[in-house]
């Protein structure tokens, strides 16, 4: 096509690979989402580069890793992005919804920006007043989070899920409810641009998980994979992770007290909860995609739908995020365009999230930046059979207030194997994936020659990639000054 396509970048906060149903999750409800999977291109291993919102949504908007873009934990400063480079090619650039950028409102490159941030802020964010707040002031409300969620007296037991009910606010005052309208009355009140880069960030399902309890009801009874972590598997995690499972404990982030020992009732719930989040969204995503056609923007357009990490929600004994495992760094990744490319395809090959980035410049005819460490999935979006893929991918997070047990943790990952490397700690994760594909049997500490071969030479990986990314990141410095 001639023209520049718009393109329509859907991203929710805390969504597992697991939750589409066209996807292979039978317990989901996304009829929305599962067209997008039918017409479009699915990637079904597609892993973000950090295990924590900022510094993976950074790395997919700088297309480097978050040790060469500088954000390594959430509220490292980022104010730089490749949407500066769409704007100057003539697009217009709106995001609304979350981002997570630091400063909050922090240009970006878009012409427009209607910030919604965390549900539930109470650290760096306590006291930013974002457009849902001027929502719920202007309904003569004050926004639901944990300081009133605590008066509940099952408050502990709940895990986090709560019903949107609960808040005393309306429905379309929900955060994903919100941040749909929002983007729908932009697409149909302002005058028809393009090319558009509309980028909407949901903030679900990230917690507290707090659907309406319509949504939840559908999911009340269904047959989940609830996790049934052992007494083995917990003891065999590294030192930090089995820090950060009782630091959970202790301090409800974002309105939840996690449980050492969850029983079946209160995992039902919270996986409930959890898909029923979802479940709206994907209904919002619909009227969103609705809004869009009847504008006339999807004749010409790319539409992406992906998560910036996962979520345990119990399995290895953990909640949220902060871990490498495949819960957490795979993520849902589809690309919708069936007017440009053939739909109905899953590629299976390894991607890095922000593999995306120079695929979207590229689309729109502008010059890729040097310095990237993104490879671009272009070629796969066309068929491209030689284009397979990387050899591994790699997640990295630095300590925080909650993973405090450790100054960096490191994720490389090939299709077979999985090392997690925790800086100044001894331990370490090694997973087998084809026998033990819900990495249970950490192989750290195997005296096999096989895994000790295979833990020196992912170690070895790791080392190169962050010595090549030494090397790139001055030059991206250039590049953001």
């Amino acid at each position: 096509m001639a023209q520049p396509p718009n393109i329509i970048l859907i991203i929710t906060d805390q969504q597992r690979f697991d939750t589409i149903g066209a996807l292979g999750a039978p317990y989901a409800r996304t009829p929305h989402l599962d067209r997008l999977a039918r017409e479009g291109i699915a990637f079904t291993s597609c892993f973000v580069a950090g295990a924590s919102c900022a510094p993976s949504r950074a790395s997919l908007f700088s297309g480097c890793y978050p040790h060469t873009a500088g954000v390594m934990r959430n509220a490292d400063p980022w104010r730089a992005c490749w949407v500066e480079d769409l704007a100057r090619a003539g697009y217009h650039c709106v995001n609304v919804g979350k981002m997570h950028t630091y400063p909050f409102e922090a240009p970006m490159g878009f012409h427009e920006r209607y910030v919604v941030e965390n549900k539930d802020r109470y650290l760096e964010g306590r006291y930013f007043f974002d457009r849902w707040d001027i929502a719920f002031q202007a309904n003569g409300l004050e926004r639901p989070g944990r300081v009133r969620y605590r008066e509940l007296p099952d408050y502990a037991e709940r895990l986090g899920a709560i019903s949107w009910d609960l808040s005393g606010a309306p429905e379309h005052l929900h955060s994903d409810v919100y941040v749909g309208g929002l983007a729908r009355w932009w697409v149909e009140r302002k005058p028809r641009t393009q090319p558009l880069f509309l980028q909407v960030g949901f903030p679900g399902p990230h917690p507290p998980y707090d659907p309406p309890a319509a949504y939840v009801e559908a999911f009340r009874d269904a047959a989940f994979p609830l996790p049934h972590p052992t007494e083995a598997e917990i003891e065999a995690l590294p030192a930090p992770l089995r820090a950060m499972r009782v630091h959970n404990t202790e301090v409800d982030h974002d309105s939840i007290f996690w449980s050492l020992d969850p029983s079946p009732a209160q995992l039902q719930r919270l996986w409930a909860h959890y898909h029923a989040n979802v479940a709206l969204i994907d209904a919002q995503v619909g009227a969103l995609l609705g809004a869009l056609e009847e504008g006339g923007y999807l004749e010409n357009a790319v539409v992406v739908f992906t998560s910036d990490h996962g979520d345990c929600l119990g399995d290895h004994g953990q909640i949220q995020k902060w871990t490498m495992h495949d819960c957490i760094t795979r993520v849902p990744f589809i690309v919708w365009s069936p007017n440009r490319f053939g739909g109905g395809r899953r590629e299976e090959g390894l991607w890095q999230q922000m593999d995306l980035a120079p695929a979207l410049l590229e689309l729109a005819g502008v010059p890729v930046p040097e310095g990237w460490e993104a490879v671009s999935l272009l070629p796969a979006l066309r068929g491209d059979v030689a284009q397979s893929g990387r050899e591994h991918v790699f997640c990295e997070q630095a300590g925080d207030n909650i993973l405090a047990g450790t100054e960096l943790m490191t994720m490389v990952r090939s299709a077979t194997w999985k090392l997690v490397h925790y800086l100044g700690v001894e331990e370490g994760e090694l997973y087998h994936l084809p026998s033990d594909p819900g990495e249970r049997s950490n192989l750290w500490t195997s005296e096999d020659a096989t895994h000790r071969a295979q833990r020196a030479r992912l170690l070895e990986a790791v080392l190169e990639w962050r010595l090549r990314g030494g090397l790139r990141a001055p030059r991206r410095a250039q590049v953001l000054s």
